[in-house]
């Protein structure tokens, strides 16, 4: 009786070393959210995608998180995957698939490779320029509205955030100026002026950045994160 528990705790043993000694996945898929080439800005760790890989009793997604200046990095088994961008995720509508004809986008993974993602963003903060001078951190854009049809939304707010680190968001600034989207005269030349905090140990610049919320959408959109020496 011994001799042959020994030998199914061997025989156990041995299959879990087979389970353990799978390679694991190497393929790297990466690439950015665009609108027509240019990167999508939003908050860091807030905006994300799904991967579905059929077969293999599968039953969830593989979450990719999209970082602040619009890239995203997976590692990957290699296979066939369905990547889908949830509508309530990102400022943004995706765009239809021309071979589904659907949302879902078919993303073939054989060894690494890039893929720029193309979706249609309500708004394009255009043209941010940062200045900065006498403990001040100000800023010039316009904003550009993309989806002009039935499903064209309002501004709910823009605002300029700066940070002590290239971290920029609601959560990490130190300092910010908001504009309701109701008090906005112009879509060209806004302006916006923060002072910047005393700071702990000292530094002689914040990153800055100008972010767009759309009403009803939960994600705002952003413009590249700048150092801006004050």
């Amino acid at each position: 009786m011994k001799k042959y528990l020994l030998f199914l705790l061997l025989g156990a043993s041995l299959t879990a070393c087979t389970f353990d000694n799978y390679d694991p996945p190497s393929s790297v898929l990466k690439g950015r959210i665009v609108y027509k080439g240019e990167p999508i800005g939003v908050e860091y760790n807030n905006v994300t995608f799904e991967l579905w890989e059929p077969g293999w009793g599968k039953k969830g997604s593989i979450n990719v998180t999209v970082d602040q200046n619009g890239s995203y990095a997976s590692t990957l088994f290699d296979g066939n995957y369905k990547l889908v961008i949830p509508s309530y995720q990102g400022p943004f509508k995706s765009i239809r698939n021309a071979e589904t004809q659907s949302d879902t986008i078919p993303v073939q993974v054989r060894g690494s490779q890039t893929l720029d993602l193309e979706v249609l963003p309500y708004y394009m903060i255009r043209n941010a320029t940062f200045t900065g001078g006498e403990s001040k951190v100000s800023t010039q854009f316009s904003i550009e509205k993309i989806i002009t049809d039935a499903s064209a939304k309002a501004i709910e707010e823009v605002a300029l955030y700066i940070s002590k680190t290239d971290f920029v968001d609601v959560r990490t600034n130190i300092a910010a100026q908001v504009i309701k989207g109701a008090d906005l005269k112009t879509m060209s030349g806004i302006q916006l002026q923060v002072t910047v905090p005393k700071l702990t140990p000292t530094q002689n610049f914040v990153f800055a950045r100008v972010k767009l919320k759309v009403s009803g959408i939960e994600d705002p959109i952003f413009s590249p994160i700048q150092k801006v020496t004050y």
